[in-house]
């Protein structure tokens, strides 16, 4: 990291002054760290092929994929996720002094979210969302066969919408628009992140999101879990199930959480990608370098 390469550069440096350069040199290129959120039934070893990646094109570049709520354990609350990650992740941060980047999967972009909502002297530069379902799910996808057998996408409000379906991370952020009403009074998570129910912290989490330097969202087409797909990059359905972009939706307009401030300060990137499936997204060498290499600096 080049906050701790200087540090240590600048001791080294007072006993052996030819140094000095070398060090600098070091200072000026090395890479803040990067922190890498997994999304549902992962775990940390799904990602050796994007860490290298990452180590290919930015040597040295000190990458933490966070080994926590893997597999099964990624069913819990999402609060209680965002708790654990902070937890483990904000050490990382205080010793990395020119800050940190995120590059946070599937459901772990929606963690990352309410990371950065919620903790004030977060120092994250790149947030990179990769195709993680920013704006909800509404979907039949083979997680929910698998999940909830007896559910389709349209009864499963019956479940998601109580306290004890609140208790099932897919839940949190599981947007039928069919049932926005009972969305918004019942989601703990997803609803509150939009301030789409009165959330008496919404200006100070604005605050906080808004000090990162870049949102990056990827996502794209032929995903197959996001769903629908548009949802990596903020767009949804409307009750006809026709998907409206993000630069139309309500939480854009207003502003709610500071989407269109990040569009205005040209902080918001876009990356679509076609022919990549969900489970790939993090191990395609040609999603990463399209979409989140230069991010990464």
């Amino acid at each position: 990291t080049s906050g701790l390469q200087w540090w240590r550069c600048s001791g080294a440096a007072g006993l052996l002054y030819p140094l000095l350069g070398a060090c600098l040199w070091a200072a000026v290129v090395g890479y803040k760290p990067v922190i890498i959120v997994h999304g549902l039934f992962d775990s940390s070893g799904d990602f050796k092929n994007l860490q290298r990646f990452i180590n290919e094109s930015h040597p040295g570049t000190n990458v933490t994929v966070i080994d926590l709520f893997d597999r099964s354990a990624s069913l819990q609350p999402m609060w209680k996720q965002v708790e654990g990650f902070k937890a483990a992740i904000y050490p990382i941060m205080q010793n990395a002094a020119d800050g940190v980047h995120f590059i946070c999967y599937s459901q772990g972009g929606l963690v990352c979210r309410g990371i950065l909502s919620t903790l004030s002297d977060h120092n994250v530069e790149s947030f990179i969302s990769l195709s993680s379902p920013q704006a909800g799910q509404y979907g039949d996808t083979d997680y929910l066969r698998y999940l909830f057998p007896q559910f389709v996408k349209s009864n499963l409000y019956h479940l998601c919408y109580t306290s004890i379906g609140q208790r099932i991370s897919i839940c949190n952020y599981w947007n039928d628009p069919h049932h926005r009403d009972l969305y918004v009074n019942s989601s703990d998570y997803l609803a509150l992140l939009n301030s789409e129910r009165s959330n008496p912290n919404s200006t100070e989490w604005k605050k906080n999101f808004l000090k990162i330097k870049k949102l990056v969202l990827i996502g794209g087409p032929d995903d197959g879990v996001i769903t629908p797909w548009q949802s990596s990059q903020f767009g949804f359905y409307d009750d006809n199930e026709t998907v409206v972009e993000m630069q139309h939706q309500d939480i854009y307009l207003r502003d709610v959480f500071g989407l269109k401030t990040l569009a205005a300060r040209g902080d918001l990137i876009i990356c679509s990608v076609p022919g990549v499936e969900h489970v790939f997204w993090h191990s395609n060498e040609t999603v990463f370098h399209m979409c989140m290499e230069k991010w990464l600096v």
